[in-house]
């Protein structure tokens, strides 16, 4: 994850804070878990600012376009859809069907 550009790692951070609120509520694991991602990305200190702003309000659906996924990253970002839904142990409706329409979309 660390060879991600700030543009990658700002796209999949985008993805994974919208599906964080798939059901329309962030959990306090699903925070945990973009936290340890941020980490993990080692997100500068001026981009916590939009991953925050996500926090509070889902990405917009131009920051979460699938066709702007270039395919060497495709798996990656649906590997972190699906941890994150999983992150919080419960996984609803919603979020199986919208990571369900991600697959499909950049299949």
């Amino acid at each position: 994850m660390t060879r991600l550009n700030a543009e990658d790692r700002r796209r999949l951070l985008a993805f994974v804070c919208s599906f964080a609120w798939a059901d329309a509520e962030v959990q306090p694991d699903e925070r945990e878990y973009i936290q340890r991602l941020v980490k993990a990305l080692d997100v500068p200190e001026e981009d916590m600012e939009q991953v925050d702003a996500w926090l509070q309000y889902p990405p917009d659906p131009e920051e979460v376009d699938p066709q702007e996924v270039p395919p060497e990253h495709r798996e990656l970002i649906l590997a972190a859809a699906r941890d994150m839904i999983e992150s919080d142990g419960v996984i609803y409706e919603s979020e199986a069907e919208t990571l369900s329409l991600l697959e499909q979309l950049l299949a």
